[in-house]
């Protein structure tokens, strides 16, 4: 624990133009090529400080890893939970999620690759579980309690789980940022609906993945 804490600690210190390059480095090269083929070395070149100085920093690739993507997914939360903590109702909310979402994934796609990174499961198991905790945790709360005050406000059905609702709708809006972002699940829309989301009209996808979540929060027998 020691040691984890004074190598978090140096880079805490460290000039905040640093930091900034150190970490939108290391998520280039680890969103390019993945965990395992990233190169701490390369990312130390490129960020122009010694290895001794990077590993003065980071203890270890895992270390380093870890520190970017929870850069990269804090500016995305920063965003959301502005939406969700507002008075605006529930469908509302999720229009504004959308609209982010498909903004942030064409500005950030290297941070959504590292995200894709986890997803897929590669690597560290125990890794991939504490960063799972350390991102889901957060996220999941907004929207279950967003959604569970929308429930007592009457604005949605009054048969859902928020929970299980909460967790459905994260898997749309995360399956929407990958279809920007990461090869496979590009492909993977293409297929189903003959459309390149990079080349589309957003409206399009915007306008019909609302109607999904409408249908979804207020439809009911």
């Amino acid at each position: 624990m020691i040691e984890k804490k004074y190598y978090k600690d140096a880079f805490e210190r460290a000039d905040d133009d640093r930091k900034k390059l150190i970490l939108e480095v290391g998520i280039e090269e680890f969103s390019s090529k993945g965990y395992e083929n990233a190169n701490i070395n390369v990312i130390a070149k490129n960020a122009g400080i010694s290895i001794g100085l990077m590993y003065k920093y980071f203890a270890t690739k895992e270390d380093l890893f870890i520190t970017c993507l929870k850069y990269g997914m804090d500016v995305l939360e920063k965003a959301l939970y502005d939406i969700m903590i507002s008075d605006d109702k529930l469908l509302i909310k999720a229009e504004k999620l959308v609209r982010t979402i498909c903004m942030h994934s064409k500005k950030h796609s290297n941070y959504i690759k590292m995200y894709n990174e986890i997803c897929s499961e590669k690597g560290s198991v125990q890794r991939m579980r504490a960063i799972v905790e350390e991102i889901e945790s957060k996220r999941s709360s907004i929207y279950i309690t967003s959604i569970g005050q929308a429930l007592a406000k009457g604005d949605v059905r009054s048969d859902l789980d928020p929970r299980l609702f909460a967790i459905f709708l994260d898997n749309l809006l995360t399956s929407l940022q990958f279809a920007y972002t990461c090869d496979y699940h590009r492909e993977k829309f293409r297929i189903y609906t003959g459309i390149d989301i990079n080349e589309s009209n957003d409206e399009q996808v915007i306008s019909q993945l609302l109607k999904f979540i409408e249908s979804a929060f207020t439809f009911s027998k």
